[in-house]
């Protein structure tokens, strides 16, 4: 099939230009002004901006937590991301603790996101025990496409020390690899989880007082310093705050290779949510927490500074009935937000027509960044011939509400339940297939594993 984009706006990191697309079965086949094919099916995009499919590095699909799983699977998650812009998801295969190897995580997850996707998708590898084999298998991973790896400083099944965090990341940087850290201090937010029990303060509004800003840093802190020594590059997931933030400039100004993700809950929300009543703090619970508007401010600074490479979503959603599991116990409460669907009509809205943000920093931090990050540039992550025919048509006109009564989880909740959004998509190609038209996923499971390179960032 042949389509031929006329008049919309293509942007990439650098500039947005008024071009045409011409798209030959799953690829891009020419970009330029005036095009013409007699063979191709015309598309008026006046008006219209040509974003590359957005890729998010950073997704959890049938996920077990806290004694439940996931509301969405890879079937309705990479749904509702196809709908939102999304064409490649990197979810996170793991390591099970107790002998099992990287394979037979690797090999489980892809039984749960085989055939079911509707957007592309890969994996990157959490590593939770660390021994010969486990060396021996990173190069098997890098062989399955497998380029980017997962470690834990918290959680207690999948936590690794640090005498491990230093041999693993110096590995992986011997391989031509990196690890995303999630960043924060186990010990110290075991005992503050102790002292609020004891005093009998078991509600959601104790979540962030638990999980504090400092113990962020003083692990990111930590990481950086082990990295450091290890002379290996390494990225802070899910960054929340400017305490957090100001370690990853300082260890940059050293000469360190640090890489930063940030997801929207924290450009866009406030640590009192968790106060909210009726249990409705619940629905916000994810760690790292929510926190406050000086930190939202930071970390859109640093968007538009260049300082965080990209925006994923950390997508990982529950009920409000699997929710109320942690009624009597924060602590019991699954932690998580869906996102997918909305991260980038949010980003726009509230970050490009604020100001805050250029559309051209917005699709380096949707598209290209995470593209170069995760070694699939420039297949992916940008509209250039040659390129896999992803791509986000957007209305920046279009204007609607969030709800949970209209949007593609499998939950009855939604983080940004009544956020305005100003500015929508429209279609969505997935290799050269239209799969969403006038805002609705019209094809579905269409998704391929996609094996990736490495970084080029």
């Amino acid at each position: 099939m042949k389509y031929l984009l006329k008049n919309g706006i293509v942007v990439s990191g650098e500039k947005s230009e008024k071009l045409d697309v011409l798209i030959e079965g799953e690829k891009i086949l020419q970009v330029g002004a005036d095009l013409t094919d007699s063979d191709a099916e015309i598309m008026d995009v006046s008006g219209k901006l040509l974003f590359p499919g957005f890729i998010d590095g950073h997704t959890h699909f049938d996920l077990e937590v806290a004694e439940t799983v996931t509301a969405d699977d890879f079937e309705s998650g990479t749904r509702a991301a196809l709908a939102g812009g999304t064409t490649l998801v990197i979810d996170f295969a793991s390591q099970d603790k107790g002998g099992h190897t990287l394979k037979e995580g690797l090999e489980k997850w892809h039984k749960k996101a085989d055939g079911k996707c509707s957007c592309d998708y890969s994996f990157h590898m959490s590593i939770v025990e660390w021994n010969e084999e486990t060396e021996r298998e990173i190069q098997d991973m890098i062989d399955e496409g497998i380029t980017s790896f997962k470690l834990y400083m918290t959680y207690p099944a999948m936590i690794v020390n640090d005498c491990d965090l230093y041999k693993i990341i110096k590995k992986l940087n011997e391989c031509g690899c990196f690890a995303g850290v999630h960043c924060e201090n186990a010990g110290v937010i075991d005992a503050l989880i102790a002292e609020a029990k004891a005093e009998g303060r078991l509600g959601p509004e104790n979540h962030p007082l638990v999980r504090p800003d400092t113990m962020e840093a003083e692990a990111v802190h930590r990481l950086l310093a082990i990295a450091k020594e290890a002379g290996a590059p390494v990225m802070v997931v899910h960054l929340t705050n400017e305490k957090a933030y100001r370690e990853i400039m300082k260890a940059r100004e050293e000469g360190q290779t640090v890489y930063a993700e940030t997801c929207p809950q924290y450009l866009l929300l406030e640590d009192s949510v968790y106060s909210r009543p009726d249990f409705e703090g619940a629905k916000f619970v994810c760690a790292p927490p929510i926190r406050k508007k000086k930190d939202q401010d930071c970390l859109w600074k640093a968007l538009a500074n260049g300082d965080i490479q990209t925006v994923a979503t950390d997508q990982c959603s529950f009920t409000m009935e699997q929710k109320a599991l942690g009624k009597k116990d924060f602590t019991k409460i699954p932690g998580g937000l869906p996102g997918v669907q909305t991260r980038g009509t949010l980003l726009y809205t509230y970050g490009v027509r604020e100001g805050k943000i250029t559309q051209e920093q917005m699709c380096k931090l949707l598209s290209e960044n995470p593209a170069k990050l995760y070694g699939v540039y420039p297949r992916k992550g940008v509209i250039a011939p040659g390129s896999d025919a992803d791509i986000v048509v957007f209305d920046p006109k279009k204007e609607d509400v969030i709800s949970a009564k209209t949007h593609l989880y499998n939950t009855d909740n939604n983080p940004f339940e009544g956020f305005a959004l100003h500015g929508g998509i429209e279609k969505v190609f997935l290799r050269g297939n239209l799969a969403v038209e006038d805002g609705k996923v019209v094809k579905e499971k269409l998704g391929t594993y996609i094996y990736r390179g490495k970084n080029q960032m």
